[in-house]
């Protein structure tokens, strides 16, 4: 191990007020930090908790992983945090694509974006022959705005190039709709990869910018402490990944659309907005029906969704006659606008995926908001052109249009339900608390609102990869959630992909390869348990900057129906103590 540690990347802070850019090496207290640890580190540090989120006040974040732009399998994720306006409190998205691996690559750290542009709405990121080893700029593209963002994409390709990374908002970001997302090319130059959730796309919207363009490096910025001890530990993970048939196999083939029949199977599968725990329609729109269908009409089943992966999971769909609608055609989008609406139908939630994509929505947050309009009667559950017809009333600005495009708390509240399935403001994913009470209590207690990625209890509880737990009983819930946050925690500052877990929950060797790589890059000694207690330090982090935000820790809990109302297929509700999750 060498004996002297070392961080070489830097920091790109941007003043749109002042149009001013500034490259910088990393400071002391951000080194040897990435993603979510360094986007959470920062909003609290930076950010006013009292500014409103669509502020200029409010500083918008970008951060690769530790591991992003090396060879180290799956690492090529990316977090995106601010203020969110969804939640009101802290917030990171993860996402997948070209982003992570491309500005990794070019050495960079950190993108801090701070202050409103009065004109400039693109940043280009491209490397250079300064000493800086790249070049920021800020640009005005005119025909770029109020596009969709399939045609803002390929509008910037065509001005910057095709070899780009590019992150951008659709007409939702920039009408700053609380459920707008973040839309990020895949390795084919398509924007299928979102950040999706808790209305970052808001958050760029407010600050004047469409898009971020990053040219894929022709040189690799990043540096190692040892190489050759790194690359022993790539081969490592790699043998994991193959090894785990999760990963090696039943992904691949499948995608994560898998999860749906195991999940229906289990009786965990939300269903016309949390109301039942299986859907009669779940053989049309499954992982089964899913694979079928984009092999008979000639789409990839087996799709990597960023640089260097090899669980591939991701997907390209056609439509009958032949032509692509969208691709990374995911569970969590599938079950919200599928099955939570009571939707049957493959092309119909496929072509609502493509409207999401195109106007940039998170489809999580849409499919509850839908299923919740539908539990009014205003449309009812299954009606796939009513739904389709919300969509449309987003790309028109309309009334109802803004209403649903404001998540499933304005919903409810515009439309008098009661039943809303959130936490802080963010609707659920495709898991009930009620059934799967491990998960349930990740959704009540994560810093981030209901997310399912915080802390996914599901591979202990349902999948039994590596260990088995009761998912009924609700003793014990909080420490196992706790003990999948703080992993989780690190594994997005690593920019590992969340499915390496998969193969290293059920593998003696763990993480132990991923620590050892970030040990190798950087000259570090950590040990695994290192990890736990990262975790435990972003969270602590996390929770005080919400308290400091307005938010109780007598907020982290369910929704009250999930208490009281009996899910048919268990007769079970989430009955984890009130005052155990609010000592989280």
């Amino acid at each position: 191990m060498p004996e002297k540690n070392n961080d070489c990347r830097k920091v790109v802070d941007i003043d749109l007020t002042n149009s001013r850019v500034e490259i910088k090496k990393i400071p002391e207290d951000l080194k040897f930090k990435g993603g979510r640890n360094l986007t959470s580190k920062c909003i609290s540090e930076e950010v006013n908790p009292n500014v409103h989120p669509l502020d200029e006040g409010n500083i918008f974040y970008i951060a690769p992983g530790l591991l992003s732009g090396t060879p180290c399998p799956n690492s090529g994720r990316c977090s995106m945090g601010a203020k969110s306006p969804l939640t009101g409190g802290i917030k990171e998205a993860n996402t997948g694509g070209t982003i992570g691996t491309y500005l990794a690559k070019l050495g960079i750290a950190l993108i801090k974006i701070k202050g409103k542009s009065k004109k400039e709405n693109v940043i280009l990121v491209e490397g250079s022959d300064s000493a800086n080893n790249m070049k920021v700029s800020l640009y005005y593209v005119k025909n770029i705005v109020g596009k969709k963002t399939y045609d803002a994409t390929e509008i910037l390709q065509s001005k910057f190039g095709s070899n780009t990374s590019i992150v951008t908002i659709g007409p939702a970001g920039e009408n700053c709709y609380l459920a707008s997302c973040l839309c990020i090319t895949d390795i084919d130059g398509k924007p299928t990869r979102q950040a999706g959730r808790g209305g970052l796309g808001a958050v760029m919207g407010s600050k004047g910018i469409k898009a971020l363009v990053v040219k894929n490096p022709k040189k690799t910025n990043v540096c190692y402490a040892d190489k050759s001890k790194f690359m022993e530990n790539v081969k490592e993970l790699v043998d994991m990944l193959k090894k785990s048939n999760i990963t090696s196999k039943g992904l691949p083939d499948y995608g994560t659309n898998a999860t749906m029949d195991i999940i229906n199977n289990y009786g965990g599968l939300p269903t016309r907005n949390f109301s039942s725990g299986t859907f009669e329609g779940v053989d049309k729109i499954g992982g089964e029906a899913l694979r079928k269908t984009i092999l008979k009409r000639g789409a990839n089943p087996t799709h990597p969704c960023m640089p260097g992966c090899i669980i591939k999971c991701s997907n390209t769909y056609k439509n009958k006659k032949g032509e692509e609608i969208t691709g990374g055609f995911e569970y969590e989008c599938i079950w919200a606008l599928g099955a939570n609406c009571g939707i049957d139908d493959l092309d119909y939630i496929a072509h609502m995926n493509r409207l999401c994509d195109e106007l940039g929505l998170d489809c999580i947050e849409i499919g509850d908001t839908i299923a919740v309009i539908m539990e009014s009667g205003y449309i009812g559950f299954g009606d796939k052109k009513g739904a389709v017809k919300l969509l449309n009333e987003i790309e028109k600005g309309s009334p109802i249009g803004k209403i649903v495009a404001s998540g499933c708390v304005a919903a409810g509240k515009a439309f008098g339900v009661k039943r809303i399935p959130q936490v802080r403001g963010q609707g659920m994913p495709a898991y009930d608390p009620r059934v799967i009470k491990g998960i349930g209590t990740t959704y009540a207690t994560s810093p981030m609102g209901a997310d399912h990625t915080a802390g996914f209890t599901v591979s202990y509880e349902v999948l039994e990869i590596g260990k088995s737990v009761d998912s009924f009983k609700p003793e014990g819930k909080v420490a196992l959630s706790r003990q999948f946050q703080q992993s989780t925690v690190f594994v997005d500052s690593a920019g590992l992909c969340n499915f390496v877990t998969f193969a290293t929950l059920g593998d003696k060797r763990g993480l132990r390869p991923a620590v050892k790589m970030i040990n190798f890059k950087y000259g570090l000694k950590l040990k695994e348990e290192d990890l736990y207690k990262m975790g435990d330090e972003v969270l602590e982090m996390e929770k005080k900057f919400n308290e400091r935000c307005g938010m109780s820790k007598y907020a982290s809990d369910v929704p009250d129906f999930m208490r009281k109302e009996k899910l048919d297929t268990h007769d079970s509700v989430y009955d984890v103590g009130k005052e155990e999750l609010a000592e989280f």
